[in-house]
């Protein structure tokens, strides 16, 4: 280690913030401008001092990337799907960090069409992204967005597909994705508020027209919802989606109307949510209507949309979450979750007897994927767990026959799942409840608390962190790391009454249920506290502020990436984006109740003098979600307090915003980092 390099130091400048008859002093607060000189100054100061405390380290992430590169197939193609009489493939060529978009017509045996080149059109951007691309019903025309700066502001433009050439219309401050009317000329597309990013509106376009004659079709006012619209599978309705954390609204239009009125399907009510799906003469509404906690499916006529005359399909089960829907001309397939487990049920329309797909592991993860064409007895979903690589399977609801299209390829030779062991084991939380930690781990560990063991979380907004296979952990894997993923109160890992007990003024379970699984590791003696360390990102990365500020003791060293780490700040201004959208998530501290419950876990505020693990800490400049400051303000405040020598790194992507690095090959490059961070920790050196 190269103690002798002097850390930056923040300067300090006291600013004043109160409310409710408080007053909290943030020495920090003038790093939230990233036009100031002297922030950018301080960002590549602490970049200096990152690379210059880990040059020893340089060799290690050279060959952690070249390895993790070295395991991916670089010329990979996705498996085609089929829609409206052209297959889609989206590709990788060797050396290339960026897809490429292609389609062939009617057979897997034509010529290829090259939609989009992203390899050539990132070419002069440190940031690129295309996203939303959407072919027009006649095949002629396609809308795309394309993002250049990572804050997720999108500039769409259209493609004529039969003369390549970019038409002149160009939409500005957009969402990137858009949804074409059956006229073949019309797009709806949603716009952003300029200053919070908030996807507040949609409009209609018209091909070669100017984009300021676009006509608002809808303006979603409550600044806690978020506007999206999408068409449905029958390709009958153009959607608008207007939803919070705890409501949602649609609205609905022939998709052969595009000039009419968009028409609500059922009003909002506080604390009903619905999701709609047509088929036929009917809707199918996934809600959690009459309590439905778990929520259930239900059915109403396409012209009597209101709740009132919405009638149970499927009934709500106190076991068993309900998660999606796939409708298809001759079935109905039904996405559950269970004990922590994903189901995948199939129900013909004609009264046959349901059932479900076997799977046979405790770590897996199944779902749907690409499942476009309508007319088909072939689902396509995606099967893999934390050993096997994944799959792209499809399965024949008729016959009951299933044909595996791609399995995801380790190259390198020297991978096999037979080396390694998954398992599911169950923590006990101080309040009783037992949580289910995922974990993989090679052949032959010894449960001597010797192994350096990564574990990971998420736990907010009930988002279920399922297992998933990795090329790249196997970098940490084959070193000897042991890999777990604590599901904790927050997401909804168990159903949705696990979301509900991990927000609000429950969220501090989400912390507690974290600390109780590192230390249920630390007593089965997977690992010990010399050994074990953690990692999340955004949300995850509040959850890492608050176990180091609660068990510091406990880890080794932590990895936060893009840390959502000043609560009470950036929950009290409503001008960042996703602010006033989270106030269902995490409490609006304009009511002193909030106030006081965030600032009691607020990793920012809650920084004190004492012993602090390593930590690798990342974000980018760009940031739209997590806005660099968060973790700038709270590098230096720990750099000021902490007690102890243990490592401190702020690492800030100075092209990027929360996703990191655009090219696939250049994320790798992240990765190595955070890798050989963890390595270098442990000594291990190969």
């Amino acid at each position: 280690m190269q103690n002798d390099i002097m850390a930056p130091q923040a300067k300090e400048i006291p600013k004043s913030l109160k409310k409710h008859k408080e007053t909290r002093i943030d020495n920090y607060f003038w790093l939230n401008d990233r036009e100031n000189p002297e922030v950018i100054d301080y960002l590549n100061q602490e970049n200096s001092y990152y690379q210059s405390m880990t040059s020893h380290t340089k060799d290690l992430q050279e060959n952690l990337y070249e390895e993790m590169k070295g395991r991916i197939k670089e010329d990979d193609s996705s498996v085609p799907y089929f829609y409206n009489g052209y297959y889609y493939i989206t590709r990788f060529e060797t050396g290339q960090d960026y897809p490429i978009f292609s389609r062939k017509k009617g057979s897997l045996s034509a010529d290829e069409e090259i939609l989009f080149n992203c390899n050539e059109l990132a070419k002069d951007h440190a940031y690129f992204k295309l996203g939303g691309l959407s072919v027009s019903p006649n095949n002629k025309f396609a809308s795309f967005g394309v993002d250049i700066v990572g804050r997720r502001i999108y500039t769409i433009q259209v493609k004529n597909l039969e003369t390549g050439e970019i038409l002149a219309d160009k939409i500005e401050n957009a969402t990137g994705g858009s949804v074409w009317a059956n006229d073949n000329n019309t797009i709806f597309y949603t716009k952003q508020d300029e200053v919070t990013l908030r996807a507040d509106k949609v409009f209609r376009h018209k091909l070669n027209t100017e984009s300021t004659a676009d006509v608002l079709v809808f303006n979603e006012t409550d600044d806690t919802f978020n506007v999206s619209v999408s068409k449905e599978k029958s390709r009958k309705y153009i959607v608008i989606g207007s939803g919070s954390t705890l409501t949602t609204e649609y609205r609905i239009l022939n998709s052969d109307t595009p000039d009419g009125e968009f028409v609500v399907f059922q009003p909002r009510v506080r604390g009903l949510e619905y999701s709609i799906s047509h088929f036929e003469d009917s809707f199918y509404i996934l809600t959690n209507k009459d309590k439905a906690t778990n929520f259930k499916l239900m059915k109403t006529p396409e012209n009597k949309t209101g709740k009132k005359n919405w009638v149970d399909l499927i009934p709500h089960r106190e076991d068993v979450l309900l998660e999606d829907i796939e409708i298809f001309k001759n079935y109905l397939v039904v996405e559950e979750r269970s004990n922590g487990l994903n189901h995948i049920r199939i129900l013909p329309w004609n009264g046959d007897a349901d059932y479900y797909l076997p799977f046979g592991s405790e770590t897996y993860n199944a779902y749907t994927t690409t499942n476009i064409d309508f007319d088909t007895d072939v689902l396509r979903y995606s099967y893999q767990s934390l050993a096997t690589p994944s799959s792209v399977i499809d399965f024949n609801m008729k016959t009951k026959t299933k044909e595996i299209l791609k399995e995801q390829q380790v190259l390198g030779g020297k991978f096999d799942k037979e080396n390694y062991i998954e398992e599911r084991i169950w923590a006990t939380a101080r309040d009783g409840v037992k949580v289910p930690i995922s974990m993989i781990y090679r052949k032959g560990l010894q449960k001597n608390g010797k192994n350096p063991l990564l574990l990971y979380a998420y736990g907010s907004y009930g988002i279920t962190m399922d297992t998933y296979f990795s090329s790249t952990r196997l970098s940490l894997l084959d070193r000897g790391f042991v890999y777990a993923i604590a599901h904790i109160r927050g997401g909804e890992d168990l159903g949705r009454q696990w979301y509900e007990d991990g927000k609000l003024l429950k969220k501090k379970n989400t912390f507690t249920d974290f600390i109780d699984c590192s230390k249920f590791v630390v007593n089965e003696n997977f690992t010990s506290p010399e050994h074990l360390y953690a990692e999340g990102g955004s949300a995850g990365g509040l959850l890492m502020g608050v176990i180091i500020n609660e068990a510091p003791e406990l880890y080794n060293g932590v990895i936060a990436q893009v840390p959502f780490v000043d609560v009470i700040t950036t929950m009290l201004d409503d001008s960042i984006p996703l602010t006033t959208g989270e106030y269902d998530e995490w409490g609006n501290p304009n009511n002193k109740k909030y106030y006081d419950y965030m600032l009691s876990y607020s990793p920012y505020d809650n920084v004190k003098a004492q012993n602090y693990p390593n930590m690798y800490v990342s974000t980018g400049l760009h940031d739209s979600q997590v806005q660099y400051w968060e973790p700038a303000k709270w590098v230096a405040k720990l750099r000021n307090i902490k007690t102890n020598n243990n490592l401190l790194f702020l690492d800030t992507n100075m092209d990027a915003g929360h996703g990191g690095a655009s090219g696939r090959f250049e994320a790798l490059r992240d990765l190595a980092k955070e890798f050989s961070f963890l390595l270098d920790l442990e000594k291990i050196k190969s």
